[in-house]
């Protein structure tokens, strides 16, 4: 069976060449309040470059494993409903060796600690990223040293890397604008989403980079699912 066979467009409506949005080397942001669906549209994501055999490594600073990997079967199942694909199950079984989860603790997540777990992986040929997604970083005015020095581990090991990013209602911008916690660093951040309730649904408003041309986008608050 061919992961090709699953009729599924990219969840932002990107084709051809664009499908991979940010870069090897490079980053993408996610912002919202808490709650509002970062960990939805990060695994949308990730499900889309699984079935385009890109390999994904999701790393959680606040949940453990068995939650990461619900929400990846949930909302792997609620696609293959949407798109009526009868092998599912099939499906599934081969996207698995393309994801990876890997949890810490946030006061033990550094990027010497990174690079050390990712040389186990990479050594023993177990596994070899093409996205990480990052989830759960606190973005604090410590966090641009951090971040260069995952760039360059980025650069090193040629993977892209999104980011989920908490914004608070005390620090709301006007809607156009970069949300407080990216602002000191937006230049280190090639695409940034930010997610906005209204009404049933909740926005995805492009705020930087080469999606912000699309048509209107949203996660169904329901299903969480992109529309």
């Amino acid at each position: 069976m061919v992961k090709n066979d699953f009729a599924i467009k990219h969840p932002l409506g990107l084709e051809g060449d664009a499908t991979d949005i940010i870069a090897k080397g490079t980053f993408g942001a996610v912002l919202s309040r808490a709650g509002v669906g970062k960990t939805a549209l990060l695994v949308q994501l990730a499900l889309n470059a699984m079935l385009r055999d890109k390999n994904v490594l999701h790393i959680s600073l606040n949940d453990p494993v068995d939650k990461i990997t619900l929400w990846y079967k949930e909302l792997f199942n609620l696609l293959a409903q949407r798109y009526a694909f009868e092998q599912a199950g099939q499906l599934w079984e081969t996207l698995l060796p393309h994801r990876f989860i890997m949890t810490f603790r946030v006061a033990g997540f550094s990027v010497p600690r990174l690079k050390e777990r990712l040389a186990d992986l990479t050594g023993q040929d177990i596994f070899h990223p093409d996205m990480v997604i990052i989830d759960g970083l606190k973005f604090d005015e410590s966090i641009r040293e951090y971040l260069v020095d995952l760039k360059k581990l980025a650069e090193e090991q040629s993977f892209s890397t999104w980011f989920s990013v908490h914004t608070h209602r005390h620090e709301e911008t006007p809607l156009n604008s970069i949300p407080v916690p990216l602002l000191d660093v937006e230049d280190l951040f090639d695409v940034a989403l930010r997610l906005q309730p209204v009404g049933t649904d909740i926005h995805i408003q492009p705020l930087k980079g080469p999606i912000s041309g699309l048509s209107p986008l949203a996660l169904d608050a329901s299903s969480m699912l992109i529309k």
